[in-house]
C-alpha cells in the first residue's frame, strides 16, 4: 500500500510529476496491500501454467504435419488424455504446494526489500535486474540439478520429473513436491541479492516459467526469439537431458549453456549432435537413403 493519500502527495515525495504508468500504478495500488500484490503471483502462475502450454498443444493437434520437422523426438506421440493428466497433476501440485508457499512466503519478500513504492523502475533497471536474476538462478540451479542426479537424489526426488523422457510443455513444472520447494531457492536468490520493484519480481517469475515451458515443449522452432540470446540452451538442449533419462550426466543448466561447457557436462550432448550430423551427411552421400536411426531429429 502506497504511503500517499493523493497524487499530489506522491508527486511531492518524488519531486516530479508522475508518468502515465506511475499514475496508473498509484490509482490501482494506493489502497491495495503489498501482501495482496505479492499474491498476484498465484494468479499469474496459474494463468501461465494453463495457457502458455496450450500454444504447443494446439500446434501439435492442428498443424502436426506442418510442424513435424521441428519436433525433437518425432516418434513420440501424446494423446489429449495424456496432456490432460499431466495438467491435472501439475494443478494438484499447484494447489497443494505452490499456492500455499506463495501465501506464507510474503515475510521473506518484505525482509529482502522488494518494494511497491514510487517511482517505478526504468526499463533499463528492470532489464538489468532480470538478467542478474536469470544468471544467478541458472548457476544455482545447475548445481542443485547435479545433486538431483546423484543416486539418492534421483531415486527419491528427481525421477518424477524424468517420467517424461520426451518432455511436453505442460510437464515443465511436473515434479516431486520436494523438488518444487528446493528449486524455489534459486528463483528467490536473485531478488534477495538484488532486490527490485514488485513489477520486476512479477516479470521475473512469469518469464522464468515461460522459459521453462518453452524448454520442455518438445519442439525446436527456428523462429523463437530466444535463439538470439547468447548461450541460451533451449528445447533441443534440455530435451537431450530428458531423452537420456536417469543416467544423464549432461545438460544440467536450466537456461544457459555456459555452466555445462565450463564444467564439462555437455560432452555427451555434443557427441550426440556430432553423431547425428555424421548420420545426416552419410545419408546425403548415399543419395538420401537413411536407415532408421535415433528417435531424435537430426538438425
Amino acid at each position: 500500500m502506497l504511503p500517499y493519500a493523493t497524487l499530489h502527495d506522491a508527486e511531492t515525495a518524488i519531486n516530479r510529476s508522475l508518468t502515465t504508468a506511475e499514475t496508473l500504478w498509484f490509482n490501482y495500488t494506493a489502497t491495495t496491500s503489498d501482501y495482496v500484490l505479492y499474491c498476484y503471483n498465484i494468479l499469474f502462475l496459474f494463468l501461465i501454467f494453463t495457457t502458455v502450454p496450450l500454444f504447443y498443444l494446439f500446434t501439435e493437434l492442428l498443424f502436426r504435419d506442418y510442424v513435424a520437422v521441428y519436433k525433437i523426438q518425432p516418434k513420440v506421440r501424446f494423446s489429449v488424455n495424456d496432456y490432460f493428466k499431466c495438467y491435472s497433476d501439475v494443478m494438484r501440485m499447484f494447489i497443494l504446494v505452490v499456492g500455499p508457499l506463495q501465501l506464507v512466503s510474503y515475510p521473506s519478500i518484505r525482509m529482502i526489500g522488494v518494494r511497491t513504492s514510487l517511482p517505478l523502475p526504468s526499463l533499463l533497471e528492470i532489464t538489468s535486474q532480470l538478467i542478474v536474476y536469470f544468471l544467478i538462478e541458472d548457476y544455482t540451479n545447475y548445481w542443485i540439478h547435479r545433486l538431483f542426479h546423484s543416486k539418492w537424489g534421483y531415486e527419491k526426488i528427481h525421477k518424477v520429473h524424468h517420467e517424461y523422457t520426451a518432455p511436453i510443455a505442460f510437464a515443465a513444472p511436473y515434479a516431486h513436491w520436494a523438488e518444487v520447494l528446493i528449486l524455489g531457492i534459486p528463483s528467490f536468490l536473485g531478488p534477495a541479492i538484488v532486490p527490485g520493484h514488485m513489477i520486476t519480481f512479477w516479470l521475473w517469475i512469469a518469464l522464468r516459467q515461460i522459459e521453462a515451458i518453452e524448454t520442455h515443449s518438445g519442439y525446436d522452432f527456428p523462429w523463437t526469439l530466444t535463439k538470439y540470446i547468447p548461450f541460451y540452451g533451449g528445447a533441443d538442449y534440455h530435451d537431450y537431458h530428458h531423452y537420456v533419462g536417469g543416467q544423464s550426466q549432461s545438460n544440467f543448466a536450466s537456461v544457459f549453456t555456459y555452466c555445462d561447457y565450463i564444467y564439462g557436462t555437455d560432452k555427451g550432448y555434443r557427441y550426440h549432435k556430432g553423431l547425428l550430423q555424421q548420420l545426416r551427411d552419410d545419408s546425403k552421400s548415399n543419395g538420401g537413403s537413411n536407415a532408421s536411426g535415433p528417435d531424435i531429429k537430426m538438425e
